[in-house]
């Protein structure tokens, strides 16, 4: 479903991301992990086109990522998640509902659909000033998944959720997999990606160092923590 193919981003003199080249399958759950600058969210601003490559190409379901159409069955989170603080929760995502073509009822009842799948029935009319970090969090994944779409794109999805919402999170994540939906994780919650995702990759200074079903590169008595800190650590020596 996505193909990045010799992908490299340059900042200036600066390699954000250095000759990426890999595929994500239709309905499959991948996470890219790595430390902080290791490219992950110039990877993820590349896919929806917030950016362009220096060099090489992404395409997504077979249409460049360079065409708005590419998009059009995408939900993204940023992991700076901001809604605007005189909006409530309702209006918020009947806004969002608006940018996919939903309007009066139908807008209302997809709306009231994504409420109650990310737990905020009964929060919907506060504005969101009055909203916790979390609660934020919840509104904006409930965006995101409006009108179903193929592909869901999250930056660091559970920050600001306390484990009850995490699990929250992980139960919504694996009811869309289960419907076929493609789902790239960006998360240091390594904890979290294992339960959750079927693939990964670890960058490193925009390059991949490994990227594979999770089952196999997690071997016995290891977990991904322990995997990924033994290749950072390796780089790093």
């Amino acid at each position: 479903m996505i193909i990045l193919d010799s992908v490299t981003k340059q900042f200036g003199s600066f390699t954000a991301v250095d000759n990426v080249s890999y595929t994500i399958k239709k309905g499959e759950s991948f996470a890219l992990l790595g430390p902080n600058g290791a490219g992950k969210t110039t990877i993820v601003r590349m896919l929806l086109d917030f950016i362009k490559p220096s060099s090489g190409s992404i395409t997504i379901d077979g249409v460049p990522a360079t065409d708005p159409e590419s998009r059009k069955h995408i939900g993204y989170v940023a992991e700076q998640h901001m809604i605007p603080p005189y909006l409530s929760g309702l209006e918020y995502l009947l806004r969002n509902a608006s940018l996919i073509g939903l309007i009066g009822q139908d807008a209302k009842n997809e709306a009231d659909r994504v409420l109650d799948i990310v737990s905020m029935k009964g929060q919907e009319r506060k504005k969101s000033a009055a909203y916790s970090r979390g609660m934020k969090q919840r509104i904006g994944l409930g965006a995101a998944i409006l009108g179903e779409p193929k592909i869901l794109i999250l930056d660091e999805p559970v920050t600001g959720l306390d484990p009850i919402g995490i699990r929250d999170v992980r139960k919504i994540l694996e009811n869309l997999l289960g419907k076929g939906v493609t789902v790239i994780l960006n998360s240091h919650l390594l904890s979290e990606v294992e339960k959750t995702c079927n693939s990964a990759a670890i960058m490193y200074k925009g390059k991949i160092l490994i990227k594979d079903n999770i089952n196999s590169i997690v071997k016995d008595n290891e977990t991904l923590e322990d995997v990924f800190f033994r290749y950072i650590e390796h780089k790093n020596e």
